[in-house]
């Protein structure tokens, strides 16, 4: 009688321990993913927060050549605006995804914002510079043009870095969707046998025009990256990426598509983030959730 208590009990705490062994291994796996989700948003917080700087400091530098009064007064006050947007975004947590995503929409609009003022002072620093070689070739100062040429040569080479720091794309509305072998759209990942991935390049007047490299990464819910058989450089670290391809860009919004064959590949449910790269810069990213 004795035998036959103890051998169902013994069982049952066998069955206990590996439950309790289970839940543990699962939990550290689910904080690894949590870690490597965490430290990809930190990247992304840290890219706006630098932007952010970069475009008060521009402020700065940007009064000190208008002498016009009422645009100073414009720039003053973009430059207290992105003064609070940095110290909203200094504020927010990293993995606070609706103010992230708040601040980065705050951060396209100031970039072109930025864009408008430096064509308008380009504008102004052109015609200035305009009338300044005209009153040179009137009063014959050799000397003096001399001099201004080489003031207009610096201005010229600052406008230009702020231009390279506005004309920097920016990707919005991405998409990740599963599909079946079909092309149907579906809502979880087990039976997709084709990813498509789309977004939105935004218009970007003062942006170099022609052909330019993308590359998307894909990160997985165990935190591994979905392979596409390559590298590319970013912040001087080489990264894996998922997909890559050349657009021919003109300045205007421009809609960009991928397809990634799952193949014999198990893709499995949870959290996926779309990060999007170009020009050694990152200019897009958003998380997708589906299910298990």
């Amino acid at each position: 009688m004795k035998d036959k208590l103890t051998t169902p009990l013994a069982i049952a705490i066998a069955l206990l321990v590996a439950c309790v062994a289970y839940l543990g291994y699962s939990l550290i796996e689910q904080k690894q993913v949590n870690k490597d989700m965490q430290e990809l948003a930190a990247l992304d917080k840290k890219e706006m927060e630098n932007e952010y700087q970069q475009f008060a400091a521009q402020y700065s530098e940007m009064k000190t050549r208008i002498n016009n009064d009422s645009i100073v007064e414009q720039l003053s006050r973009e430059q207290q605006r992105t003064q609070e947007l940095l110290e909203e975004l200094r504020k927010t947590k990293a993995n606070d995804a609706a103010e992230i995503t708040r601040l980065k929409k705050e951060l396209a609009a100031a970039r072109a914002i930025m864009q408008q003022y430096v064509l308008q002072i380009d504008s102004l620093t052109r015609l200035n510079a305009e009338l300044m070689d005209e009153n040179s070739r009137i009063s014959g100062q050799l000397a003096q043009s001399t001099q201004q040429n080489q003031a207009l040569t610096s201005s010229n080479t600052a406008l230009s870095e702020k231009v390279a720091i506005a004309s920097l794309l920016n990707a919005t509305n991405i998409q990740l969707v599963p599909r079946k072998k079909s092309g149907k759209a579906i809502d979880n990942m087990k039976n997709a046998k084709e990813l498509f991935i789309s977004f939105t390049i935004s218009k970007n007047v003062t942006a170099t025009t022609g052909k330019r490299t993308v590359y998307v990464r894909i990160t997985k819910p165990n935190g591994d990256i979905i392979k596409g058989g390559g590298n590319f450089e970013y912040e001087g670290k080489q990264l894996v990426y998922s997909m890559k391809r050349d657009v021919d860009y003109t300045g205007e919004e421009k809609e960009v598509t991928f397809y990634w064959t799952v193949g014999d590949n198990y893709l499995e449910g949870g959290n996926y983030n779309v990060s999007v790269f170009a020009d050694g810069h990152m200019i897009g990213a958003r998380n997708f959730t589906f299910k298990k």
